[in-house]
This record gives C-alpha cells, structure tokens and sequence, in this order.
C-alpha cells in the first residue's frame, strides 16, 4: 500500500497528548493506527446496517445469547492472562 503526504489540524491538547506518547516520527503512525480504526468501525456499521436491512434486527434473546458468548471469551482470556499466558493480539492494529 501506498502513502501520501497531507496536512491535518487538530488541537492542541490532542496533538501534545499524542506526543507525549510516541517519539516525533511515531505520530504519523499514532494517527494511522487512529484512522484505520475509525475505517473498521465505519465498516463494521455498515455491515450491522445491511444485516438489519436483509434479516431485521436482533431479538432481544439473541443479545443476550451474544452478550453471554462475549462475556465467556473475555472470562477466558481473562484466565489465560492471569495464569501468565501471552495474549496473541497484544499490539495488534484492528483491522
């Protein structure tokens, strides 16, 4: 993948909060990871809006039937760090 140069503005306290987090050539990558993120959320709600669209919404059983399933993996990772294990994901960049 390509890149290009552009200019963006953002406010103060935003850019020295970020540099205070990332040496002077991590902030281009600070706010990559930042847009990348949005990008993949933006999908994500457009994938939610089709699914609506084509079967309806979620009951509210099957919410709780998902929330339940979250709530088990994150129990389940939770153990794993716990006994010392390493997260697979750590550092990785949503994608």
């Amino acid at each position: 993948m390509g890149t290009k140069k552009v200019t963006i503005t953002l406010p103060d306290e935003v850019m020295e909060y970020i540099k205070g987090h990332v040496d002077a050539r991590g902030v281009s990558a600070y706010v990559t990871a930042a847009v990348e993120h949005k990008v993949a959320m933006d999908k994500l709600c457009g994938l939610s809006d089709f699914l609506d669209e084509e079967y309806g919404p979620l009951t509210d059983e099957e919410l709780r039937a998902a929330d339940a399933r979250f709530d088990a993996m994150d129990a389940w990772h939770a153990e794993r760090r716990h006994e010392g294990e390493v997260d697979p994901l750590a550092g990785k960049a949503a994608a």
